[in-house]
């Protein structure tokens, strides 16, 4: 069966790449999302990627008032490099091209975000890996990975998490909370469901871009959800 997203920007936070240490990474979970990337790369799909940086700080929540917020986030941006270049270097190892593209400069981790160079290689098959987020504080790689999928116009965002949709509330304390199947980005806003933040939800919304919210435990369901299997939430 043919993928039915033909270029997606996928979300993967930081603690994912820790493998429930919460802390660093864990090689073998990271290698076996690295091996869905690729098959799935193999496979013709163009595929953007945002990695969050929790796995090593958590900004604000950290910083704990002991650091100036820009000083928190920029530490943030950094922490997402260093996710960026493990994964590169993992995808490599395994045959598939990367290319990291950064929002700051950095000599030596990546290029600096081009549009048009990030589709040119999304053209190759490179799975094009976007750090630093949006390269400005107070912005989360939420955020960072609608913009960017924007800016390559994306068929649809592959949120990646820790769990497996959207509910109604928080499944690990309330057991009542219902998972939805489908929800409005207007009904995620007006509910406060922790989606992703609100300016990410806007933005998804204002350009109409898809939201497929499913479980990284398992990576075999991103190829999964890019067949058009419906195992999260859709939020559109």
């Amino acid at each position: 069966m043919e993928p039915v997203y033909k270029r997606v920007l996928i979300k993967i936070s930081g603690e994912a790449l820790s493998g429930g240490k919460g802390t660093g990474f864990d090689f073998d979970f990271v290698s076996r999302v690295c091996a869905e990337l690729k098959a799935r790369a193999d496979e013709g799909v163009q595929i953007g990627l945002v990695i969050g940086g929790g796995n090593f700080w958590r900004g604000v929540k950290d910083g704990a008032g002991k650091v100036e917020r820009v000083s928190a986030d920029r530490m943030g941006m950094l922490a997402t490099a260093m996710n960026c270049l493990a994964v590169a270097d993992v995808l490599r190892k395994q045959g598939a091209d990367a290319r990291i593209m950064t929002a700051v400069d950095i000599q030596g981790v990546g290029e600096r975000f081009d549009r048009d160079k990030s589709l040119e290689y999304l053209a190759r098959g490179s799975v094009v890996l976007f750090a630093c987020g949006t390269g400005s504080p107070f912005f989360s790689t939420d955020t960072a990975a609608v913009l960017r999928a924007a800016e390559i116009g994306a068929d649809a965002i592959l949120l990646a998490k820790n769990i497996d949709g959207v509910y109604s509330d928080d499944p690990r304390k309330n057991p009542a909370a219902v998972k939805y199947d489908r929800i409005s980005y207007a009904e995620v806003l007006a509910q406060k469901l922790a989606v992703m933040d609100s300016t990410a939800t806007s933005l998804a919304m204002d350009n109409d871009i898809p939201v497929e919210v499913f479980a990284l435990a398992q990576p075999e369901n991103i190829g999964r959800v890019l067949h058009g299997e419906k195992i999260g939430t859709t939020v559109s």
